[in-house]
């Protein structure tokens, strides 16, 4: 388990860079294989914060700061209500238990909402759903709120922030720059809202040295990017990339992982 998420955690982060999927959409779902859905997600958001921050350091005289205090504040306030419905999910009964292959599959609330929503942002980020669309800058902080709920939620908020700032007339790196601030200033605080509502939770499932581990992973990804790769989308592992997603949030309705 330990070696299959470090590995994970490199694949998902160089696979940013060709498959035109974010982070957590391609890392959270693997690490809910082995974890419960609130747990994968809190680590998700580790990984995921880690691997921005590693960003602004080499982005950092290239952060819009305009632009992320108008959709970044709004987006940290709804990071807080996107949370409290995990935590709320998270405490609702088992919808159905059985039996397949030897294995118990378990149905539950928290499962059904995090294959709904993978799949439906799998197929945004699949179509660049928004990059075509004519958004008005005055609509940033509405995005704002979008993407802090979804990301409070579950952990999906790229797709959002990435529709919104490529109409925000800036040049690629102060785009990524302003994306890896924004994406910071959402995950600082849903992290801490993960640890104190799933501490009960955090402390038997997680050790240190795998979050650390993992976010090593991701930043080796991360580099090999910033050492030359420029950012390409492939079609077909664009493809594959979305049957292995759709495969995954189906095993999540049906209660297997």
């Amino acid at each position: 388990m330990f070696f299959i998420i470090i590995i994970s955690s490199f694949l998902a982060s160089l696979l940013t860079l060709f498959s035109g999927f974010g982070l957590g959409t391609l890392l959270m779902p693997v690490i809910a294989i082995f974890f419960p859905v609130p747990v994968a997600i809190a680590i998700t958001a580790f990984v995921h914060l880690l691997n921005n921050l590693f960003k602004l350091i080499l982005l950092k005289n290239h952060i819009d700061w305009h632009i992320t205090l108008k959709f970044g504040l709004p987006a940290l306030l709804a990071t807080i209500p996107g949370a409290a419905l995990l935590s709320y999910l998270s405490a609702l009964a088992p919808l159905k238990s059985y039996v397949i292959f030897h294995l118990t599959a378990t149905i539950s609330p928290v499962k059904i909402t995090a294959g709904i929503l993978l799949l439906i942002f799998a197929t945004i980020e699949l179509y660049g759903a928004g990059k075509s669309l004519i958004l008005n800058p005055k609509w940033l902080p509405a995005g704002g709120i979008l993407s802090g709920f979804f990301g409070g939620l579950s952990g999906q908020q790229g797709a959002f922030r990435t529709s919104f700032l490529l109409h925000a007339g800036v040049s690629k790196e102060v785009f990524v720059g302003t994306n890896a601030a924004i994406a910071s200033l959402v995950d600082i605080p849903r992290l801490f809202l993960y640890v104190t509502i799933f501490h009960h939770l955090l402390d038997t499932n997680l050790k240190s040295s795998l979050l650390i581990a993992a976010a090593v992973a991701a930043f080796v990804g991360s580099i090999l990017g910033v050492i030359g790769l420029k950012k390409t989308t492939f079609t077909l592992l664009q493809y594959w990339v979305t049957i292995f997603l759709y495969l995954l949030s189906i095993l999540l309705l049906l209660g297997i992982i």
